[in-house]
């Protein structure tokens, strides 16, 4: 059985789903909105907040809440409230994610970095369009292992680590990324 903090939902972002999240995110969300919104001395943001966690701990039915869902019932709680200038401008933001890259490793088959390299690019991509910018990777070491389709490490293992490692932290490089920064950490301990 799957304890829930606080008896919050589950949240869906893409493929992954977010069971034990803080709530500081939602504040970011509604403050870039206000902003956006021209309204920077925007005073209920901590008040919005607690009505938003009120209802996921107490009114929400579901066990698995789809991240825009979550923001469009916040949109439409804003209308109310007579805010909607910030609804309009309000956008998804995700709670921090953790992505095993050993789902990707094995999509792309053992022998296949490049290939990997593609998934894991495409992965960034949709994760950022749904408002994903906090992601902390994990089995980094096992993905190593899989793609070079042994069971014992080696040194062109360790490279191979080394380049995932250099590409998850020059991800921000990509021409094509959002106007807020991803950040982006790896297991330490591989």
């Amino acid at each position: 059985m799957i304890s829930f903090i606080g008896n919050r939902p589950a949240l869906q972002v893409g493929r992954y789903q977010v069971i034990d999240y803080d709530t500081a995110w939602l504040d970011d969300a509604l403050l870039r909105a206000a902003r956006a919104a021209e309204h920077e001395d925007f005073p209920f943001i901590a008040d919005i907040r607690s009505g938003i966690v009120k209802y996921l701990e107490t009114r929400c039915p579901l066990k698995l809440l789809q991240l825009e869902e979550l923001f469009e019932r916040v949109r439409k709680m804003l209308v109310k409230i007579g805010c909607e200038r910030i609804a309009e401008k309000l956008e998804p933001l995700a709670p921090p994610l953790t992505v095993s890259l050993v789902h990707s490793a094995m999509e792309a088959g053992n022998g296949f970095e490049l290939a990997f390299f593609g998934v894991l690019r495409a992965e960034l991509r949709d994760l950022r369009a749904l408002g994903a910018e906090q992601i902390h990777f994990t089995g980094l070491r096992e993905c190593a292992l899989i793609l070079r389709g042994t069971s014992k490490w080696n040194k062109h293992c360790q490279i191979l680590l080394l380049e995932i490692e250099a590409f998850l932290n020059n991800w921000e490089t990509d021409p094509q990324r959002s106007s807020h920064h991803l950040q982006t950490s790896v297991d330490s301990g591989y």
